[in-house]
């Protein structure tokens, strides 16, 4: 029952592992700064565990010494799902910054169960040295338990678990699991154990039912196969019309539809979407990067019906929310593909009229893979001649943090021998983050840039100057530092 005990806890320690980037995603995101600082902490108290776990078990090397362990562990897992919405959101209001607040959550929730969990392993190897002629092969055959569970957590949990249940409902889950690897080791007192255990597991169930609450008042709280998304009721703050978002992270929102007008564009960005039709008058093939709340495909698919649409989207999560809650109806005009934008571009054979790129992660950057000169060249190849780019971006024209705009900027017209820049908002601080689109095209010739439409010119008129390129980078497959562009850093 040791055994099994120690393989228990080495694949609650991945699970946990994998679950704290959706713990974290809704204030801090899931960059690779979020992921460094939860990688990092973790190693560094599962290293502080083995130290004392070590040191303790050549004092008490006793089953219900390390039961008790076990069980503080199980009560610091438990207490991830009460505290750590407070905690994060907190910690985010707190001024900290990206990389200081994310490394404080991860040790604030993170550290005190990875440490006792830590010290397991150690623990157990003490309690089953009773041959020092077997020692190693007692200590190399739990410590192999303990790496094979975490490679069953990791695939139990990254496979299946996070996208079944809710973060907080998972937390609990694992402490109900603990709370069992603890009876194992030591069944002294096993009816406290088990009433915890028991309460542990309704704690997930009153958590689903909370989640069913929340439901209810059309809010949802979901754990998709690659991200956390929460769809919320909203207002557009332009016409104050009602809406219903769409977020995958702190930064503000990635799709929104107005309930009583499906197929109207609810984000001011989408709007600038529409000067597709300027620049590739009666196109007749679209590529949209980005499926999020399908916003532009379904307007396409209204209002171009001599338009075909393949919309590309990694997250089959996003597109069911999308069929779910964003009216997204089955189209033969429109192919789903579900895939990642980059692969998808680098086995493409087709060339489209229009092109929209709107793919980020969860801190408002595009993913480094899509910021680079190869995907632009594959872009260009997927492009018909007289064809438009769009892509939306969201970064700082000015100050500190503008030298992602200016790089992503460099990096396009590397590539296209137009690239102009519409500002989507002209209000406000130009060194805030903000959307800006580029549009890009293939040759020379000039476009033109005046429109009989009013809105439509409105929308035109918001080109501003391209930047200067002292210090912007051509971002490559080798070297692209968005993240660290966005912060700052």
């Amino acid at each position: 029952m040791l055994e099994v005990a120690v393989f228990l806890c080495g694949a609650v320690v991945m699970v946990m592992e994998l679950a704290a980037s959706r713990v974290l995603a809704p204030f801090l995101g899931t960059s690779t700064v979020v992921w460094t600082s939860i990688i990092g902490v973790i190693l560094g108290a599962m290293s502080l565990g083995y130290w004392w776990g070590g040191r303790l078990a050549d004092k008490s090397p006793k089953p219900s010494t390390l039961a008790l362990v076990i069980l503080g562990a199980s009560g610091f897992t438990a207490l991830i799902g009460f505290s750590r919405s407070f905690i994060v959101e907190m910690i985010q209001y707190s001024g900290s910054g990206l990389h200081l607040g994310s490394l404080q959550a991860a040790m604030l929730l993170f550290a005190p169960p990875a440490t006792l969990l830590g010290m397991v392993a150690p623990f157990a190897a003490r309690i089953r040295l009773s041959d020092c002629a077997h020692a190693g092969r007692t200590v190399g055959r739990l410590y192999a338990l303990s790496t094979l569970g975490s490679i069953v957590g990791t695939f139990a949990g990254g496979f299946f678990l996070i996208s079944w249940f809710g973060s907080a409902a998972i937390q609990f889950l694992l402490a109900a699991v603990l709370v069992l690897a603890s009876l194992l080791c030591h069944a002294g007192r096993w009816q406290p154990k088990a009433c915890l255990a028991a309460a542990y597991v309704g704690l997930y169930l009153l958590a689903a039912f909370d989640a069913e609450a929340y439901a209810a008042r059309n809010i949802h709280d979901v754990d998709t196969p690659y991200q956390r998304v929460l769809v919320y009721p909203s207002r557009d703050f332009t016409t104050g019309k009602s809406t219903l978002a769409m977020s995958t992270g702190p930064e503000g929102v990635q799709g929104a539809v107005y309930p009583d007008e499906p197929g109207g564009l609810a984000l001011n960005y989408t709007r600038f979407l529409t000067l597709a039709g300027h620049f590739a008058p009666d196109f007749r093939s679209v590529l949209v990067l980005g499926g999020g709340a399908y916003a532009f495909p379904k307007y396409v698919l209204e209002h171009h019906p001599q338009a075909r649409v393949d919309v590309v989207e990694l997250d089959p999560g996003v597109t069911r929310l999308a069929r779910e809650h964003f009216f997204l109806r089955d189209d033969p005009r429109m192919r789903l593909i579900q895939e990642d934008a980059r692969t998808f571009l680098n086995a493409n054979k087709a060339r489209y009229d229009v092109i929209v790129e709107d793919v980020f992660n969860s801190h408002a950057s595009i993913p480094f893979h899509l910021t680079t000169v190869e995907t632009a060249r594959r872009l260009s190849d997927a492009l018909e001649d007289r064809g438009v780019l769009l892509v939306n971006s969201i970064c700082a024209l000015e100050g500190p943090v503008s030298r992602l705009y200016t790089s992503l900027y460099a990096t396009l017209r590397a590539v296209f021998p137009q690239v102009h820049v519409i500002r989507a908002w002209t209000s406000g601080d130009p060194a805030a983050m903000q959307n800006v689109l580029f549009v890009c095209f293939k040759d020379a010739e000039e476009r033109p840039w005046t429109s009989g439409d009013e809105e439509r010119q409105a929308r035109l008129d918001r080109r501003i100057e391209p930047p200067s390129l002292a210090g912007a980078l051509v971002l490559t497959d080798d070297f692209a530092p968005v993240e660290r562009f966005i912060t700052g850093w």
